[in-house]
């Protein structure tokens, strides 16, 4: 058995060092200070590594262009949460602004998060 202590984990180093603890303790019944280690090590674990390995989602656009490649969506096949084809060409070339009420479509018809559509992005100034 390690004599791994408890503590916040700072670094990759801290982490691998509560990881290895985690392997030694993987089969702790629950209820007894061996699971109570477990659980307190991996919640450690998981909040250094939602803030150490912090993916970034994709931009709007981004967002869009890969759920149209996974369902193998045409560009005329957002008129319905864009409107016209002329805007939807706007849009993914990035000469146009997602509107509130396309982001809105958008989420519910393709399944796309909120939060993914309302972020800020890069758009191509028009002269």
């Amino acid at each position: 058995m390690n004599n791994y202590n408890i503590k916040p984990i700072k670094t990759e180093k801290d982490n691998e060092a509560a990881l290895a603890r985690v392997d030694e303790l993987w089969e702790a019944m629950p209820g007894t200070p061996e699971g109570d280690e477990l659980e307190v090590i991996t919640l450690l674990i998981e909040a250094f590594e939602k803030d150490f390995y912090k993916i970034d989602a994709p931009d709007p656009i981004e967002a869009i262009k890969f759920r149209m490649e996974q369902q193998n969506l045409a560009d005329k096949d957002l008129v319905p949460f864009i409107g016209q084809r002329s805007h939807v060409s706007e849009v993914l070339r990035r000469k146009r602004r997602l509107s509130l009420s396309m982001i809105r479509k958008l989420s519910k018809g393709l399944h796309i998060p909120l939060e993914n559509l309302a972020t800020e992005y890069p758009i191509d100034n028009v002269t």
